[in-house]
């Protein structure tokens, strides 16, 4: 332990028994270095100490599956098809373009209007939550996060832009479907009510401090008090409550036009690449999202979506709380005082990593619908081995009127230059955030970051820090924050590195894996990420394709001697990313999101690189939901 390292402990008014945890993390920090040496000789890995898993991460090990991943490991490469290990079933639950109610039209990629998408799953699927109802039933809650039209529609079609841009608003958002298990097997119930869309153009309420103020006020909405649709939703999260966090990313492409010279929102705007250089083009029949007519519609977008899968009947809400940034994710977990933390990246190279606290502690017998209505966001500053959580609160700091925040609403619609004024540190596209219930643990997906520099001149953004230390970072790293004995809330934590991904046989790449990786075992690109009912972690990555290899999923030990060592689980179709990786609660069903199979810059409708999952003739690829199951049956993964 060095001395910045005892100075911080000892001038941190803890507990003997908190200071006690830190200075074992940080010594079992110091030996697992001498473990994480991607490349290097087995007999020097056998000197390094052994790092012990905590006693609670044990016990779930010993009891549930022993100590190790025990699947047989899938090979690298890259065709058509999905792949899955030895041993293992996949079935195909819902794609794009299916009905959710027995009464919705089938998919016909000829066929496709906006009035059908309303009724039918939506387009490229990514976060999945589950919410149980009993043993043999439960939600199904799923992103759309973008569409793209040149992969979606004929290029006949491509040319009634009118109809393009209709259907396309019906195929983003999000779809709730209840879903039903028989003979171990899922599938979607379409009688059930509670199956539904939300789309662009749902009705929402605005809530929380930014609610009613003038930044928010739009010519249809002149009370800055709702709002229609969300769009651009990344990743999530399940409240203990069993609601469903829908995170809006971005959301930068779907507006045009110029500001009005002079604007007060230029500076926000601009912050958050305000307007995109996608080229939809939808501000040409929705005018609301026209720069000229209603500049303020994008503060409108960013937020986290609280949506309650259990009610069809009820409105979605933006929790402006929370924050307004390109939200990857919204992953939540209650602390030891029944305060709810939800954790958060703002996917962009150079941005932040944020948590946000409750207020009030959680009654499970008598839960607070507007819970998230209310308490404290924090951004984090990376030291040596310390993260400081810096909290977003008006007047605190350089948070003030003059510079710009005249109230706790200015602060939360431009949180990124709140977290600017702060000192926060950038980071390397933070996506997925996720917490590890009672272990005290989160990981943090960093996916890439081509921008980074060990220049002197670099910008502040880009230059090279503590926490992301790889110049043209193109491989991305995953960080493992320890908090406190368990305690979510604090404002001080404990942060190493769990990996740096790339080919650890190429000195260039900079990758530190566990000694033993195969082959096969590390990949590059992190982004979503899931713990498994034994408390154990799942990667999936998007951009592995750099590397020569399609993307997927691994499974990652972050214990003991084993701690680093990734093996590969399941392959995507050429072209696909993986996302929201999802276990039910008995740990006998994974549910992945395949998105934008078989298709690149190059592609288009006529020519995909794959038509994965129908492999139809003259139909197009389709992003899926998929189900993964042991073949006898048991839990995945063993």
């Amino acid at each position: 332990m060095n001395q910045a390292d005892r100075d911080d402990i000892s001038s941190n008014p803890r507990t003997a028994s908190e200071k006690i945890g830190l200075e074992t993390f940080i010594e079992k920090r110091l030996s697992r270095r001498g473990l994480l040496l991607g490349g290097l000789a087995m007999s020097l890995s056998a000197c390094a100490p052994k790092l012990q898993s905590s006693p609670k991460s044990r016990s779930l090990r010993e009891q549930d599956i022993g100590v190790t991943f025990t699947f047989p490991e899938i090979t690298r490469g890259s065709d058509g098809t999905h792949h899955v290990p030895e041993g293992y079933v996949t079935e195909t639950l819902i794609r794009w373009g299916d009905p959710i109610h027995n009464a919705g039209p089938a998919f016909d990629p000829l066929l496709q209007t906006a009035s059908r998408q309303a009724m039918q799953f939506g387009y490229n699927n990514d976060f999945i939550g589950f919410v149980l109802l009993d043993e043999d039933r439960g939600l199904l809650c799923v992103n759309h996060e973008y569409t793209e039209a040149k992969d979606m529609f004929p290029k006949a079609q491509r040319g009634d832009l009118a109809r393009v841009v209709a259907t396309e608003i019906n195929a983003q958002g999000a779809s709730v479907l209840e879903i039903k298990r028989m003979n171990g097997r899922w599938s979607v119930d379409k009688n059930s009510p509670r199956n539904r869309r939300i789309t662009g153009k749902t009705p929402m309420i605005i809530s929380g401090p930014a609610a009613g103020h003038a930044r928010m006020i739009t010519p249809d909405d002149p009370t800055g008090m709702r709002s229609l649709g969300t769009l651009g939703n990344c990743a999530g999260g399940v409240t203990p409550w069993g609601t469903y966090l829908t995170a809006e990313e971005n959301i930068n492409y779907y507006f045009g036009g110029d500001l009005p010279e002079g604007h007060s929102e230029e500076q926000n705007h601009a912050r958050m690449d305000v307007p995109g250089d996608d080229g939809k083009a939808w501000e040409r029949f929705m005018p609301r999202f026209d720069l000229r007519v209603a500049p303020n519609e994008p503060n409108r977008f960013g937020w986290v979506v609280e949506i309650d899968p259990k009610d069809p009947t009820s409105t979605p809400k933006k929790r402006t709380a929370m924050g307004r940034f390109k939200h990857e994710g919204a992953e939540t977990v209650t602390a030891p005082n029944g305060h709810v933390v939800v954790y958060m990246g703002d996917d962009q190279r150079g941005d932040y990593l944020y948590k946000f606290v409750s207020r009030d502690a959680y009654d499970p017998q008598n839960p607070d619908p507007d819970l998230l209505d209310h308490g404290t966001l924090y951004v984090a500053r990376f030291n040596e081995t310390r993260i400081d959580w810096l909290p977003l609160v008006w007047g605190q700091g350089p948070l003030t009127q003059a510079n710009g925040f005249a109230s706790q609403a200015d602060v939360l619609i431009s949180t990124r230059l709140a977290a600017d004024a702060l000192g926060a540190t950038p980071m390397d596209r933070p996506e997925d955030v996720q917490p590890a219930g009672d272990q005290g643990r989160v990981w943090v997906m960093l996916t890439n970051n081509k921008n980074r520099s060990d220049a002197l001149d670099a910008s502040p953004r880009n230059a090279v820090n503590l926490a992301n230390p790889r110049p043209k970072n193109t491989y991305g790293h995953i960080i493992e924050i320890i908090e406190p004995n368990g305690d979510y809330t604090a404002t001080t934590s404990r942060w190493d590195f769990l990996v740096k991904c790339g080919d650890p046989n190429n000195p260039d790449h900079g990758a530190i894996w566990n000694p033993e990786i195969s082959s096969n075992g590390w990949f590059s690109a992190p982004d979503n990420c899931a713990v498994d009912p034994s408390g154990r972690l799942w990667i999936s990555t998007d951009g592995n394709m750099k590397t020569g290899a399609a993307d997927g999923l691994w499974a990652m030990e972050t214990d003991g001697h084993r701690r680093g060592l990734g093996k590969a689980f399941f392959r995507a179709p050429i072209g696909a990313e993986v996302c929201g990786p999802r276990f039910t609660p008995d740990g006998q069903t994974l549910f992945l999101a395949v998105q934008h199979p078989g298709t690149d810059d190059d592609t288009d409708y006529e020519t995909p690189m794959t038509r994965w999952p129908d492999f139809k003739e003259n139909h197009p690829p389709r992003p899926a939901v998929i189900a993964i199951y042991k073949k006898e049956g048991g839990v995945i993964g063993t």
